[in-house]
């Protein structure tokens, strides 16, 4: 249990620690970084695995009828006109007239309570903006002459190919992962012959030239997403909605997010294709409730857009039934759950002796590291004895090796990455074979027998 909730919790707070402890680097920092970019350092290389591994297992490896693909970022042309980016996916611009700083128009009307709908024309928009202008002010200079609102298209064009005729179709990195899901339907159909209802589920890359990436890893240029198509009859799509939903909301529960900082978000203004569409929203420190994951229920849409463009026919032939399938998708933002996961576990709390230690109380499936082993000291055999207790244990847990500095700064270290388990080997272990096994939270300590670890920590994951 956390000592500190989320309202008392400071975003600024965790980003500095995410770097001091080796979560995450702004990218290219060295030439002063790249805005929206990120680099996830050694502790955090191992955080996002383990959330990846925890989301595969529970989605694919744990179901009958999911299966799981890896399809290449770069993508024909034509996908993206298919798919609607190429002409609607954008987000409304304007330029400060004094410093030149972009802003996103819509942003900054949410701000101010207005809400600015993502289907209304510049027009619309405009309109608004304009009603409204004095109250919005430029974050670098706090002015308020701004340039009309115009549509900024978020893809990010490649060179692929070296295409260099002014004819030449630009290609583009893909600006949401699960296209190339929907591009694999037949080929999956054909090749390991799926029963419908079947889902689909990818980890992949997507790119996004946003105008204004903000608030750390929840939006930036360059991420991941992990999502999931869920192919059903038509208009057979309720109950396997309902079923999804639940299923995804206990997955954060089970990650180890509290209830109370979770909640459900109806969209109210549905894009044409849609029959539902529901967000899980997470309770950010500092920032509030916003997006993690978005849980849509996208009727034959994609199917048929890929039909009409690409002259391939993806409908899905049961026993003689021919329809196109209706799609249930989940997609969750893999940067946004790691900013959730590290919010949630980020604790400090003042100690007896009126010390303060700040913690990490991750799911101990999903802690970077489970297990320190900790030699008292480097000498008199006790690095030799702790190598051998290290290399019992490395091969089944993700551990690390620690021999420096006192034994009470190491424990805190490994407090602020989150680390279960602490072992410490002394004098005692070369006279008794026993071992001292500190638990994070309560930082209880136990004896125990070295021939015994692996059954010990069994028990406890």
């Amino acid at each position: 249990m956390n000592n500190l909730k989320n309202s008392e919790k400071k975003m600024d707070d965790i980003v500095r620690f995410s770097k001091e402890a080796g979560f995450v680097y702004q990218s290219s920092e060295i030439y002063g970084g790249l805005a929206g970019v990120y680099d996830f350092g050694p502790v955090g290389v191992e955080l996002l695995k383990n959330i990846k591994d925890f989301w595969w297992r529970e989605t694919v490896k744990k179901k009958k009828n999911y299966y799981g693909l890896d399809s290449g970022m770069f993508k024909h042309p034509k996908v993206w006109d298919s798919s609607g980016h190429t002409s609607g996916f954008s987000d409304p611009m304007a330029e400060c007239k004094n410093c030149n700083t972009r802003i996103r128009v819509d942003k900054e009307l949410e701000k101010i309570g207005i809400s600015a709908d993502e289907k209304m024309s510049e027009e619309e928009i405009n309109i608004l903006f304009d009603e409204n202008k004095d109250k919005i002010k430029c974050s670098k200079c706090g002015g308020s002459d701004f340039t009309k609102a115009k549509a900024f298209n978020l893809l990010v064009k490649s060179n692929l190919g070296d295409f260099t005729s002014k004819e030449s179709t630009p290609v583009y990195l893909p600006g949401e992962a699960c296209q190339g899901i929907y591009l694999n339907f037949k080929n999956v159909v054909d090749s390991i012959h799926p029963k419908i209802p079947f889902g689909l589920a990818q980890i992949n890359k997507a790119f996004r030239n946003e105008i204004s990436p903000r608030n750390f890893l929840f939006r930036t240029r360059e991420f991941e997403q992990a999502d999931t198509q869920f192919f059903v009859k038509p208009n057979e799509n309720k109950d396997a909605y309902e079923k999804i939903k639940k299923e995804r909301w206990q997955w954060y529960l089970d990650l180890g997010i509290s209830e109370e900082n979770l909640k459900w978000s109806q969209h109210e203004n549905l894009v044409f294709y849609a029959s539902d569409a529901w967000d899980i929203e997470y309770n950010f420190p500092t920032f509030g409730y916003d997006e993690i994951e978005g849980v849509h229920d996208r009727t034959d849409y994609d199917l048929s857009q890929h039909t009409k463009f690409s002259g391939v026919d993806l409908s899905y032939n049961d026993n003689g039934e021919k329809f196109i399938p209706w799609i249930l998708e989940t997609s969750m933002g893999l940067g946004r759950v790691f900013l959730a996961v590290l919010s949630e576990a980020y604790d400090k709390e003042i100690l007896e002796d009126g010390s303060e230690r700040t913690v990490l109380r991750f799911n101990s499936e999903i802690a970077p590291v489970k297990i320190a082993i900790l030699p008292l000291m480097k000498k008199d055999g006790l690095a030799e004895k702790a190598d051998e207790v290290f290399n019992l244990v490395a091969g089944d847990y993700n551990s690390i090796y620690d021999d420096t500095g006192k034994i009470g700064k190491r424990y805190r270290r490994q407090d602020e990455i989150g680390t279960p388990f602490c072992v410490t080997v002394d004098y005692d272990t070369l006279e008794d074979n026993t071992v001292t096994v500190r638990e994070r939270d309560s930082m209880k300590q136990e004896r125990i027998k070295i021939e015994d670890l692996k059954k010990y920590f069994e028990e406890k994951n």
